[in-house]
Formats: structure tokens, C-alpha cells, sequence
């Protein structure tokens, strides 16, 4: 019996040209069912490409590598600048929901603030490692924890996207045991899942290994962590923005573990 998830595709707003014509190939012809897209700061020229796909969508708002970091009360008019750019692309794109990281640093109690401040239905909140690396600097993630996790949604009227990597990382860090973590978070009824692979479980940082390349024992969380008829964006690295061949590869070894064969 075929699984009944809803697969997605993980793309930046920057992958145009020959990756739009490759996505909307494989949409037709049933690969996957939405779009999650990036939206890159200062790309909103590229909207018009998007919407000419006509593909159901997420949008995954720019996190701290483009400057949005919710947890720093100092970057709120940058957050809100970025935010208004992002919030035109759900709009124009018809988009279901908005993805937003923790941010870095600073304090969950200012991303509760800020988050909220946006006030849009459409939010949800991802859950993230404990560090992540930028240009050879470790940082600290906010929105790793079950408890900071949770301090959002009680304090926002908003969703939320568990990452699957990132909440082993997060357990990793934090000497916990990783199904217990998925467990916890799973608690919290997410409304979508971030799948990928690793290429060693005890990894403190995610590394968005393809499904399938990696040493994760998928069966262990497909279906026993996702929710049925979850929406699973497959978020992973491919050699080329546009080897969609890779990512159709992906869906497939997904579904196979999805249907219990």
C-alpha cells in the first residue's frame, strides 16, 4: 500500500532556470507534491518564475547567514525588513506556511517576542541543532531544546516543523537519547518534518546527507516517528543545485521505507 505523505523539494529562490523546468518535470509526473522555498534576501525578481510554476508551496524564510535572527532584539528592524520580503513571497506564492529558525545567540524569550510580533498564521517553528558553524565560528542555536521549543508555542500562535537531524544533533549535545528527543518533540504535534541522512549518528552539527548515503536507520523513523499523512520536506545536499535525478532517487528510497517494503 502506497504512502499517503506528502513529499517536498527543497529549493532556494536562487535556483532558476534549469532547475525550475526540472521541478515542475518531476511535480508533473507525481515525484513530489509541494515546494519548499528559500527565499533568499533581495530575490523577490525571481517571483514571477515561481508563480509561473504554479506548485503548491512553503516558504522558508532566510535565517542568519542572510542576516534574520529573531533571538537579537537588535536585529529586529533587519528582521522586519527581510520578514516583509518573505512575507510577499507566501503571498504571491499562495504559500500554506512560513518556516522560521530560533536564530542565534541571544535569547528564546526574544524569538517568542519577535516571532509573534509578525503576527502571521502561517508561522511555524523549526527546531534546530544546539551549534551550528558559520565561516570557521561555532555558534549557539536558539530553538534546540524541547524546552525552548516549547516556551515558542506556548507563547505564539504558531506551528511546528520538526527536523529530524537536528533534533539527534540537539540530543547529542545535550547527552540525551536520541529517540527519546524525537519522542519529546514529537509530542508537540508537528504540522511538518525536515528528513534527511547522516553521515554518523553521533554528530553534533547536521550534515544534509542524501537519503540513502548515509547511517541512519530509516525505518526506525519512517513511520514510526512521522505523523500519517505528514508533509516530510526532503532537505538534503545534491552535487548540482539542478540534479533533481538525485532528489527523485531520494523520494524513491523514502517511499520504499514509508510503505514498509
Amino acid at each position: 500500500m502506497e504512502s499517503d505523505y506528502q513529499v517536498g523539494l527543497k529549493l532556494w529562490s536562487v535556483n532558476t532556470g534549469a532547475c525550475q523546468r526540472e521541478a515542475r518535470r518531476l511535480y508533473d509526473a507525481g515525484v513530489f507534491d509541494y515546494l519548499e522555498l528559500y527565499a533568499v534576501p533581495g530575490t523577490a525578481d525571481t517571483l514571477a518564475g515561481w508563480k509561473a510554476l504554479e506548485i503548491p508551496c512553503v516558504i522558508h524564510a532566510a535565517h542568519f547567514k542572510h542576516g534574520f535572527n529573531l533571538a537579537k532584539v537588535d536585529c529586529e528592524e533587519s528582521n522586519r525588513l527581510i520578514y516583509d520580503e518573505v512575507r510577499r513571497f507566501a503571498d504571491e506564492l499562495d504559500a500554506r506556511y512560513i518556516i522560521f529558525h530560533g536564530g542565534t545567540f541571544g535569547c528564546i524569550s526574544e524569538t517568542a517576542r519577535q516571532l509573534g510580533s509578525l503576527n502571521d498564521s502561517r508561522a511555524l517553528i523549526e527546531n534546530k541543532p544546539c551549534i551550528t558553524r558559520d565561516k570557521g565560528q561555532i555558534l549557539e542555536c536558539r530553538g534546540a531544546s524541547v524546552e525552548e521549543i516549547g516556551q515558542v508555542l506556548q507563547q505564539v500562535d504558531c506551528g511546528f516543523c520538526l527536523d529530524i537531524p537536528h533534533a539527534l544533533c540537539a540530543a547529542n549535545y545535550l547527552g540525551l537519547k536520541q529517540m527519546s528527543m524525537l519522542r519529546e518533540m514529537n509530542n508537540f504535534q508537528p504540522t511538518m518534518y525536515h528528513l534527511a541522512d547522516m553521515m554518523d549518528t553521533a554528530l553534533l552539527i547536521d550534515d544534509h546527507t542524501r537519503l540513502g548515503l548515509g547511517v541512519l536507520d530509516m525505518a526506525q523513523f519512517i513511520p514510526s516517528v512521522l505523523a500519517p499523512g505528514a508533509m516530510v520536506t526532503i532537505e538534503t545536499n545534491r552535487t548540482r543545485s539542478d540534479a533533481l535525478d538525485e532528489f527523485e532517487r531520494e523520494v524513491e528510497i523514502f517511499r520504499s521505507y514509508a510503505s514498509g517494503r
